[in-house]
């Protein structure tokens, strides 16, 4: 027998999510031809078979997380036995994890040992095998565990696993959380009651690009390794698009060269490709500042998160009429509540506070 593991599908994913087989045992299937499709960070990857042959076996089913170098699919009458990892469990066997094969989505640690009795069970009723102190032999969970856990539970109260696009936003927002060093601070943006608004989220990001020039370093990368940061000439901003599947941050390359036009176009196009999840994995990629307009949704201020190596992010809330000053004279104005967070290993409060003097001067005036 021959089992393909899963392959390592860019820049060293150490895992990947089963989003649907385009295989079954027993299939035919030529080199090259489609296996299944993955979910990766963000984005949903074919994976083709190495060879001709026939599906014997497939490890996992929709929605289960299959590590790189992990098994995936078995193939008949293949002989290839160095790429065999770990061990496939049996009737009774108990399955070894140390390899990183899950055989469904709510087992996701390595060291969890446990009968296919005892998974089956745990994923019927959507508990998580991390979460249960096991007392069989050898550190192995029982089914008395698995009752026990449930005694000391709301039975009302399903674990659900994040997956997918929402696993991989869990895992950034962790990682920043332990790398970076936020601050934030908030202005508001008023508008003269005579400013002419044409398309507001080009305005916000032509005013971006200015405060860049202003202050360059806000348009960088810090590598905590080093100690180091690298500024760009060029703004790659990722510009943050909520969807139903969660949050997709998709980058506009060389945003500074591109016309207004050019602009409402590219966000136009990523917009409807978040959505129908096909966009590229290239457009997730090396973005050197971020743009958040939550307020398109509901809210004034915020604290976004910097995601590292970039050192700053921008947020906008949700424009309202305001009374203000206006030649000595109340006015009734718009107003556009702007939060800046920034990574202050990198970035000092002076160079912040320029920065979003700038933007606000910027957006305000032209």
């Amino acid at each position: 027998m021959k089992i393909f593991n899963l392959p390592d599908l860019g820049e060293g994913l150490p895992d990947a999510e089963i989003h649907e087989w385009h295989v079954k045992p027993g299939d035919k299937i030529k080199q090259d031809e489609p296996l299944v499709s993955m979910e990766t960070a963000k984005a949903v990857v074919d994976v083709p078979s190495p060879c001709d042959g026939v599906i014997q076996k497939l490890y996992g089913q929709p929605g289960d997380i299959i590590k790189t170098a992990a098994p995936l699919v078995e193939f008949e009458g293949k002989t290839d036995a160095g790429t065999v990892v770990g061990k496939i469990p049996t009737s009774n066997e108990t399955l070894d994890e140390a390899s990183g094969f899950h055989t469904n989505s709510i087992n996701q640690g390595t060291g969890i040992k446990a009968t296919p009795a005892v998974r089956a069970m745990a994923k019927k009723l959507a508990i998580d095998l991390n979460l249960i102190s096991p007392s069989g032999s050898d550190g192995q969970i029982t089914i008395n565990d698995v009752q026990q856990f449930i005694d000391n539970n709301d039975s009302d109260i399903a674990i659900h696993p994040l997956k997918g696009v929402r696993r991989t936003m869990a895992q950034s927002m962790t990682q920043a959380h332990i790398t970076v060093v936020p601050v934030t601070i908030t202005e508001d943006a008023i508008f003269p009651p005579d400013f002419t608004f044409a398309d507001i989220t080009v305005q916000i990001i032509k005013a971006l690009i200015q405060a860049v020039a202003a202050e360059p370093n806000l348009n960088s990368w810090f590598y905590t390794n080093s100690m180091s940061m690298r500024t760009f000439t060029d703004i790659n901003l990722g510009i943050a698009m909520d969807t139903e599947d969660g949050l997709f941050v998709p980058v506009i390359n060389q945003i500074q060269n591109l016309s207004a036009a050019e602009i409402r176009n590219k966000i136009n196009e990523y917009k409807k490709s978040v959505q129908t999840r096909t966009i590229d994995q290239e457009n997730l990629k090396n973005l050197t500042i971020t743009l958040s307009n939550f307020g398109a949704l509901a809210g004034k201020y915020a604290n976004p998160i910097v995601v590292p190596p970039s050192v700053a992010i921008i947020g906008i809330g949700k424009m309202r009429d305001v009374i203000a000053p206006i030649q000595n004279k109340p006015a009734i104005c718009k107003m556009l509540p702007v939060s800046l967070t920034f990574d202050h290993r990198a970035i000092t409060g002076g160079e912040s506070a320029r920065f979003l003097g700038e933007f606000i001067t910027q957006l305000t005036t032209t």
